[in-house]
């Protein structure tokens, strides 16, 4: 079956069901080298048990569980397989903490500040929609 980067992009987000705001004041001093691994190794470093919802040759998803809240671990075949995933799903919104070929992405950035303490990475924001203003569309920007 072949499944579309977008489209698995939009799954995640919408899996999580959240648009909520926040920033990433994480502290740097916190953060430790990026994690690298399978989808397994990472869950097990963060001690969550990986619900498999996407088994392809391109990527691997799985719904994760732990005491800071629900969050999405997807790892990627390539780089830009990665960043594609990536740069489609933040029009749906979300947070996203990225390292080399995985991502987690979360309904909070609280969760994902928890997990950057065990896994290292960068937390990236999608698109705002809480808003519910689009006053900018036809801004000429």
């Amino acid at each position: 079956m072949k499944v579309t980067r977008p489209m698995l992009a939009a799954v995640a987000v919408l899996a999580l069901a959240g648009c909520g705001s926040g920033g990433s004041g994480a502290d740097q001093a916190d953060v430790p080298e990026t994690a690298s691994g399978s989808l397994e190794q990472l869950a097990a470093e963060v001690k969550c048990a990986p619900d498999i919802q996407i088994d392809a040759d391109d990527i691997r998803q799985a719904i994760c569980k732990d005491d800071d809240g629900k969050f999405i671990l997807a790892t990627f075949a390539t780089d830009r397989g990665q960043r594609e995933w990536i740069n489609g799903a933040k029009d749906y919104g979300g947070h996203y903490l990225v390292g080399r070929k995985w991502v987690a992405v979360g309904d909070e950035t609280s969760t994902l500040t928890v997990l950057r303490k065990t896994l290292g990475g960068d937390i990236e924001e999608g698109k705002d929609h809480s808003s519910g203003q689009h006053s900018g569309e036809h801004s000429g920007h």
